[in-house]
């Protein structure tokens, strides 16, 4: 058996990382030249991370929201009951800016799946991918775009959002003793 224990060693503020990824994503948008930009949030803390940042762009199109669950490469070991949500994003996606937002980096094996299901409603022109937080221990090619901070854990420490309001972020160590 496992246990959890939260950590605080890291000061996350989350107003600062979205300011930092707001600042980011402007930039971007201007140096890749997006037009009428959709933004995606990945369930769960990725959606609460673009809704704050959907409004801090203004930008008018819905909040596309989407759940990987069934994209996910380690699907079959999640069990028999997921908590699957349906995906909300628009029919028309070929050839559209993306604004993809996640709340953790970790092995890219998230981004990958959620690359999979936008592609399933078609082929964007180009994707923006926007993290909160990025963490060591990539396994898949692909880096995000914007960050909004880089922390390194060990094997043993994972991160937790919790919300939607209040967003607060825990570093939880698993301690394998116990």
């Amino acid at each position: 058996m496992t246990a959890l224990k939260k950590m605080t060693s890291y000061n996350l503020d989350i107003p600062d990382l979205l300011d930092k990824l707001e600042v980011e994503l402007k930039r971007t948008v201007l140096e890749r030249q997006l037009v009428n930009p959709l933004m995606i949030g990945i369930r769960t803390g990725g959606v609460w991370i673009a809704e704050h940042l959907h409004r801090r762009l203004e930008i008018s199109e819905p909040l596309g929201l989407l759940d990987i669950s069934f994209y996910r490469d380690d699907f079959s070991q999640i069990g028999v009951h997921p908590n699957v949500k349906p995906s909300h994003l628009p029919t028309h996606i070929e050839g559209r800016d993306i604004i993809l937002v996640d709340d953790v980096f970790y092995t890219g094996r998230t981004i990958r799946a959620a690359l999979n299901e936008i592609f399933d409603y078609g082929r964007p022109n180009q994707v923006v991918l926007a993290v909160l937080i990025m963490r060591d221990g990539k396994q898949i090619p692909v880096n995000p775009d914007c960050v909004g901070v880089r922390i390194t854990l060990n094997a043993s420490q994972r991160i937790k959002l919790d919300g939607p309001e209040p967003l607060t972020i825990h570093i939880e160590t698993i301690d394998a003793a116990a």
